[in-house]
């Protein structure tokens, strides 16, 4: 096994093993709450115009980046930094862009609040809409395998100049796809960030993490009231996609509101090929990644003795826990989401 860095939580504030300054930390956040709060409120006024425009029908060409404007790094207040600390912050890292892949019926507009902490922390997050989600138009139903699911992601990091490195971060399913890039661009990933994900070990499918809430494949694709046949009924299903209250229960029981309507209008049916496909990751590719997971205590889409069992399974370097969490913490503990990121982001 991997080196744990078990990460507890004090009344919501995620502190590190090895102590810091979380008291001050915590101090910082109750003043910037009232501001916090207002930007928070303007940017998913932003997502949600957008997401409207989605469900429309929209030109999936439109950038990616939710609310992303250049004068939002004046406006918005980061709770863990002030202006004396960020300059040196940033000069320690080596890496500072984060790739962030979204999971399963979700979009790179679930990100709406990541991408603003980072980007006000002088980082660069980017975000991708992989095949048949969010602003890609492609449609789901023909999406078969994780190589097609995964085009987007893999394109993008095809694309990075030479000497570039990323941190790549997937949240639930989408870590399918963070594995899969990792065995295919280990060179090229500087990290790995598992957020309450699929982070499965070689041969396993991303549906088989799901198994204690789903049960078996063979007896999801024989009884789910769920499937979608998008290729007529006699065809084999092709994709899948939770009814409203379903989600409710299970995705967001700790979100804001507002962020449940974002994703009720939001979200598109999930490809069911690459959820039902074995990966194959070897040691001297994937086995050499540095891969750090985040576990979600109060999550009931996939409960935190599964994300044990994962980390236990597949040890990762480190392992990281937001108390009060449900299954989006971009959405339910974005303040302590973002306090980890960066807090793996200078990790040497």
């Amino acid at each position: 096994m991997g080196n744990r860095v078990i990460c507890m939580k004090k009344k919501d504030v995620v502190i590190r093993s090895g102590g810091g300054d979380g008291g001050s930390r915590s101090k910082r956040v109750n003043r910037s709450q009232r501001k916090l709060l207002a930007d928070e409120e303007t940017l998913h006024r932003r997502a949600l115009s957008m997401a409207i425009h989605q469900a429309q029908g929209f030109d999936g060409s439109m950038s990616r980046r939710v609310g992303s404007t250049s004068s939002r790094r004046q406006t918005l207040s980061d709770p863990f930094s002030n202006n004396k600390q960020v300059p040196e912050f940033l000069e320690s890292l080596t890496v500072k862009k984060f790739v962030l892949v979204h999971g399963e019926g979700f979009g790179a507009w679930c990100w709406y609040k990541t991408i603003a902490s980072l980007e006000e922390s002088g980082l660069f997050p980017v975000t991708v809409d992989l095949a048949g989600s969010g602003f890609n138009m492609t449609d789901a139903h023909s999406v078969s395998t994780l190589e097609e699911y995964s085009k987007p992601l893999i394109e993008l990091i095809q694309n990075l100049p030479e000497e570039e490195k990323v941190i790549l971060v997937g949240h639930s399913t989408g870590g399918a796809c963070v594995s899969y890039a990792l065995e295919r661009f280990p060179e090229k990933i500087s990290k790995a960030i598992f957020i309450c994900a699929t982070m499965v070990a070689d041969g396993q499918r991303p549906f088989d993490v799901f198994a204690d809430e789903l049960g078996s494949s063979e007896r999801f694709m024989k009884e789910s009231q769920f499937l979608i046949y998008g290729n007529g009924k006699d065809e084999p299903a092709t994709g899948f996609m939770f009814e409203k209250q379903h989600m409710k229960g299970l995705y967001f029981n700790q979100s804001p509101n507002k962020d449940i309507a974002l994703s009720m209008i939001s979200r598109r049916p999930v490809p069911l090929g690459p959820m039902m496909e074995k990966l194959s990751l070897t040691e001297e590719r994937y086995g050499k990644a540095r891969r750090f997971y985040v576990q979600t205590l109060d999550d009931l889409a996939l409960s935190p003795d599964v994300q044990e069992k994962l980390v236990r399974e597949n040890s990762p370097e480190a392992v990281f826990k937001i108390k009060g969490s449900d299954h989006c913490p971009f959405f339910s503990k974005p303040q302590f989401l973002h306090k980890i990121l960066l807090e793996i982001a200078q990790i040497p």
